[in-house]
């Protein structure tokens, strides 16, 4: 019988490597959410609207941000601290939002920049970052959870864990 510490497993400050990630995650996205209302961090600060693309507000002068969409950064973040309690919570947010950052990124795409539905106030970098984000989300997520149920079934049949 060999026994492996808890980091073999993928589990560092009693949590799993993906609770980790989406904590993480949401972390950042929270942080972003809060520096979008901060001008200097945000640019054009005057600009900034509730939503719509009216909203010329660039958060790191490179993003278009409006108000809703930091208030939907924060509350993707919140959820994402919320749901990490448990891997498979982490795996549905991680997942989920991944899904829907991709979503909005093709939904921004779609519309484009000027449209009057562009309701968040998104510009290319945003369409661009939302994809990237909303792939490695939702990678992450998968990967890392590959084998959780395998995992799980593992260390509730070994005596003694």
């Amino acid at each position: 019988m060999t026994t492996a510490s808890p980091h073999a497993h993928g589990v560092h400050f009693g949590r799993t490597d993906v609770q980790n990630v989406g904590m993480g995650v949401g972390i950042v996205l929270i942080v972003v959410g809060i520096l979008g209302f901060i001008p200097g961090i945000t640019t054009n600060y005057s600009e900034l609207r509730f939503f719509g693309p009216d909203s010329k507000a660039l958060f790191l002068g490179l993003f278009q941000v409006s108000m809703l969409l930091n208030i939907v950064q924060l509350a993707i973040g919140a959820t994402g601290l919320t749901m990490s309690r448990t891997a498979l919570g982490a795996r549905n947010f991680l997942m989920g939002s991944g899904l829907l950052y991709i979503v909005l990124s093709i939904y921004g795409f779609i519309v484009g920049v000027d449209s009057a539905a562009n309701f968040l106030s998104l510009n290319t970098m945003d369409n661009w970052a939302f994809m990237v984000m909303g792939i490695v989300m939702a990678g992450a997520g998968w990967l890392m959870t590959r084998h959780l149920e395998e995992d799980v079934e593992t260390r509730s049949s070994t005596p003694g864990t």
